[in-house]
């Protein structure tokens, strides 16, 4: 078995660092292909207007100047002579809970092996200034075993957030369905040293939808939250209904 790993965090990121060393215990075969710095939430982008660059930092850790998802696409479209069996992405600093799927490049480098073709996993540690990356890089050998032996629907992409304690501190894992935040919270502005205006993306707004069964409500209980996410955003519920609106136009 061959694992692909990325992340949005960068090439040199210490949750990624965590989860290459965990995942070499359970797979030789593996190689690294991750952005050269800081892509948080790039989401789902492909860079298609300039070409890509991609470096070997070190055996098996390729470093690429542009999105998460450009890493997994070069990685498994003709970058390297072997194909990768599974992908997973991660860990990443800070939690991809909710909403913030839509967001995460974490996320979207796990979608994207998902859409080439791949089982896919995306990784992350809750907290602003998470610590215990050695029990995220546990819970993604745990999955990633489990993947192997029991391998579910081929549509099917795993996000697991963890919460940030010593592993003997969880208390086990659920399934769970993504919870909503409240809007996010007013820009932040500000001006640059010649005064002109600056804007900074507000703090990203907090639980609304975070009653039993969601990823929200499990990670606040100790719970390592795992949900199944899908590429498909068709509305199937609404097409009947929409049909019938379509007919006025």
């Amino acid at each position: 078995m061959r694992l692909l790993l990325s992340n949005d965090d960068g090439c040199h990121a210490p949750g990624l660092t965590a989860l290459r060393q965990a995942l070499t215990h359970v797979c030789t075969d593996l190689v690294t292909v991750a952005p050269d710095r800081n892509r948080s939430g790039a989401s789902n982008s492909l860079t298609l207007e300039r070409p890509l660059r991609v470096r070997c930092v070190e055996p098996n850790l390729y470093s690429v100047d542009g999105t998460p998802t450009d890493c997994v696409h070069l990685a498994t479209t003709g970058l390297f002579d072997e194909e990768a069996d599974m992908v997973v992405s991660g860990i990443n600093q800070g939690a991809n809970l909710g909403d913030d799927v839509l967001y995460s490049g974490t996320v979207a480098a796990a979608t994207e092996g998902r859409s080439l073709g791949l089982p896919a996993v995306a990784i992350s540690l809750v907290g602003e200034n998470p610590q215990h990356y050695e029990t995220a890089a546990e819970v993604a050998v745990a999955v990633v075993k489990l993947l192997v032996a029991h391998p579910l629907p081929t549509d099917t992409i795993l996000n697991v957030n963890v919460p940030d304690l010593p592993f003997d501190a969880l208390d086990g894992f659920a399934a769970t369905r993504l919870g909503h935040r409240h809007r996010a919270e007013r820009l932040v502005e500000d001006s640059d040293p010649r005064g002109r205006p600056i804007y900074w993306i507000g703090r990203a707004g907090g639980e609304a939808d975070a009653g039993p069964g969601t990823d929200f409500h499990a990670v606040s209980r100790a719970q390592v939250s795992i949900t199944p996410i899908q590429i498909d955003l068709t509305r199937h519920s609404a097409i009947d209904s929409l049909g019938e609106w379509v007919r006025h136009l």
